[in-house]
């Protein structure tokens, strides 16, 4: 079969580029509110780290639209602090995301933290544990939590099943994680399609393969500008301006320290996160600073109607 037979296909039968899109055309998409990006700080771990947030955010004056909170699991939580975390985010009005249980780093398989074993993906391991997510997930529904990580397809694909069947409530919402490892158009329109509301690329992309996935995908993407040492310790704040142009619409999240394992385990210390939170939200004010020098038109503003503010 010669090659153009693909190269024909893939061009006139489906919506998907070729190639990367090094032209990098301005996406034509923006959030509801006509925004072209937004601010996303993830690890808040605790309801106390939520409170260290909102103050630097007064301080420093720059919107933060969402949080994706308690990587780790919010099982770490008590019912009493995961209410009150509920509160936090229902009168600042900002969306939370939370991660219901402690993923394959601290489950009880091991293959996921060996040497190569790394490479199976952040899956949930067998239906005891997607049952234990279940349960925690409504836990987390009951004290008004409305948003969700994911890093499972499978699981997503069950959630969004439930959410059209009325099982659960329909403003409630799904990020796929950077955890699902997913790389290109074809993967974002696949978790656009099983009922994503925005999901995270891996975080080395380059600005050619992000506009490939804008090309297709209309969920907002969620972009590292700042990520930990372990998964390659880049930042692109002085790229602000373009990722903005080219992804709209776009969350900018900040992710500085050491490693995952080290931000996320069950005996962190609040001291550390609160120190980093503040570094997260220096950092989302430098890409604001940049979106402004730029020669672009760039909208960022405070509209939230649109966010799944926890109901508390």
């Amino acid at each position: 079969m010669p090659f153009a037979s693909i190269e024909n296909y893939i061009t006139e039968k489906t919506v998907f580029p070729l190639k990367d899109r090094y032209d990098l055309p301005a996406s034509e998409q923006v959030f509801d509110g006509g925004a072209h990006y937004r601010m996303e700080v993830p690890g808040i771990e605790c309801a106390s780290n939520f409170e260290s947030m909102l103050s630097e955010i007064e301080k420093r004056k720059v919107p933060v639209h969402r949080v994706i909170g308690t990587v780790g699991g919010s099982a770490l939580l008590d019912n009493q602090e995961l209410k009150h975390y509920a509160q936090i985010g229902a009168q600042s009005k900002i969306e939370v995301l939370l991660n219901p249980v402690p993923a394959r780093s601290w489950d009880t398989g091991r293959q996921y933290v060996t040497t190569e074993g790394y490479v199976s993906g952040m899956r949930i391991r067998g239906h005891d544990s997607l049952y234990h997510w279940l349960k925690e997930f409504n836990r987390c529904l009951e004290a008004g939590i409305r948003g969700f990580l994911i890093p499972d397809e499978g699981l997503l694909y069950l959630l969004g099943k439930m959410r059209a069947d009325g099982v659960i409530p329909p403003n409630v919402k799904f990020k796929v994680s950077v955890f699902a490892g997913h790389a290109n158009a074809v993967g974002g329109k696949l978790l656009e399609d099983l009922g994503a509301n925005s999901f995270n690329p891996l975080a080395d992309l380059t600005l050619p393969m992000l506009a490939s996935i804008r090309s297709v995908v209309k969920l907002p993407l969620d972009v590292y500008m700042s990520i930990v040492d372990s998964m390659g310790g880049h930042q692109r704040q002085l790229e602000a301006a373009e990722i903005a142009r080219i992804c709209s619409p776009v969350y900018f999240k900040f992710e500085p320290g050491k490693s995952e394992a080290d931000l996320y385990n069950a005996w962190k210390e609040p001291g550390y996160q609160d120190f980093l939170v503040k570094e997260k939200v220096k950092y989302a004010e430098i890409c604001k600073e940049w979106c402004d020098r730029s020669d672009y038109d760039l909208v960022f503003n405070d509209y939230r109607d649109d966010l799944s503010v926890p109901e508390a």
